[in-house]
């Protein structure tokens, strides 16, 4: 049976040691330790000829109790302690200094401008990898134009599916309401002037040249752009990655070159797909609202919108898939740590695609407006 481990203050520059000093031995004796005070002036002597049994846990007691005595007296000194439990007060002594030294100083708030300039730092630092890895895509896609064999078939396939086929319901839904929306807002100001019919111009402009490929590049960015970053940081966190690496295959050319050509050959089919649902909300909504029936519709419309105005809206579409795919992949290889990266990267790439894609918009109908189309 362990025998309790117990001080006695002999005289007051001494203290003796006794007992087991073990986690089983030392119950309440650190409490007690604590009410030990050590003279101002002189060297205070610790005793340890009398510690029959001695461990991790009583050396760091023991460890914790000298260093609080060197705080408020001219020196402790331990008298007739065992080699073997000298070692392991030693090995103990670095890890207690660890946990006694006090915590550094929180450092000082930042400034705005301090943050804003980290903020613009970063933004920047970010931008110059993006300008790298659009390099990189630009360099393995060469090589596939030079190598055709090397371009994988089935997973441009399979992101054909998943990325367009797959997202034909959603995408025509919402354009489909966008476009009864449009007419909706347009009937009642038409109907003021007596202009019903020229619903066919402000449902067939705005949707085939604006809205229908840019709803559509948004609902792909959520959906698919989304995917590919939580795919790649999937991969990238289980080290899937570097295993791809390791057996001599670029990620690259599985990864991100097969997403790119599917997006880029499906958002233009979706645009077309959601131009006609855009376009036949529109006509349902004429009919209700204006009474113009589909066949006055129709006929307005084909003088109304021009081949330019829907070739306007398909062309945009591959630079949208082009941005989506680039910045989720981007966004996919960024990521490093656990899940909670994944989840950070996968909200950043769906910001920046969107972003992107409307800035993207934004500067189209600028050098369509200067090219007067």
């Amino acid at each position: 049976m362990a025998t309790p481990a117990a001080f006695t203050e002999s005289i007051p520059e001494q203290l003796a040691l006794s007992g087991d000093w073990t986690a089983r031995g030392l119950g309440a004796i650190g409490r007690q330790l604590e009410a030990v005070s050590a003279p101002a002036s002189s060297t205070m002597v610790v005793d340890a000829a009398r510690i029959e049994a001695f461990d991790t846990a009583g050396a760091w007691v023991l460890q914790k109790l000298l260093r609080r005595l060197r705080g408020g007296t001219g020196g402790v000194r331990v008298r007739d302690l065992r080699p073997e439990f000298t070692r392991l007060l030693e090995a103990v002594a670095p890890q207690t200094m660890d946990q006694m030294a006090p915590s550094p100083p929180a450092p000082a708030p930042s400034s705005t401008l301090d943050r804003l300039g980290r903020r613009v730092v970063a933004a920047g630092a970010q931008g110059m990898d993006l300008l790298g890895f659009v390099g990189e895509i630009a360099v393995a896609f060469a090589g596939g134009v030079a190598h055709p064999a090397r371009i994988r078939w089935r997973p441009i396939l399979y992101n054909l599916r998943s990325a367009g086929f797959d997202a034909l319901p959603i995408v025509g839904l919402l354009s489909f309401l966008l476009g009864i929306v449009v007419a909706y807002q347009g009937a009642d100001q038409l109907r003021q002037y007596g202009a019903n019919i020229f619903i066919a111009d402000l449902v067939g402009l705005s949707m085939l040249r604006e809205f229908a490929p840019l709803i559509t590049a948004i609902i792909i960015a959520g959906r698919s752009g989304s995917a590919y970053a939580a795919q790649i940081g999937t991969m990238s966190v289980t080290e899937e990655i570097d295993a791809l690496r390791t057996l001599g295959i670029a990620p690259l050319d599985l990864l991100v070159l097969p997403k790119i050509l599917a997006l880029a050959i499906a958002l233009p089919l979706l645009t077309v797909f959601a131009d006609l649902l855009g376009v036949f909300g529109g006509m349902l909504m004429a009919r209700a609202q204006l009474g113009v029936g589909f066949g006055e519709f129709l006929d307005r419309f084909v003088k109304a919108v021009s081949v330019t105005a829907y070739l306007i809206g398909i062309c945009k579409a591959p630079a949208f898939a082009i941005i989506i795919a680039v910045i989720g992949c981007f966004q996919g290889f960024r990521t490093h740590g656990g899940a909670d990266s994944v989840g950070r990267q996968t909200t950043r790439s769906v910001v920046q695609s969107i972003f992107l894609v409307i800035v993207a918009d934004a500067l189209f109908s600028v050098a369509f407006s200067a090219l007067d189309l």
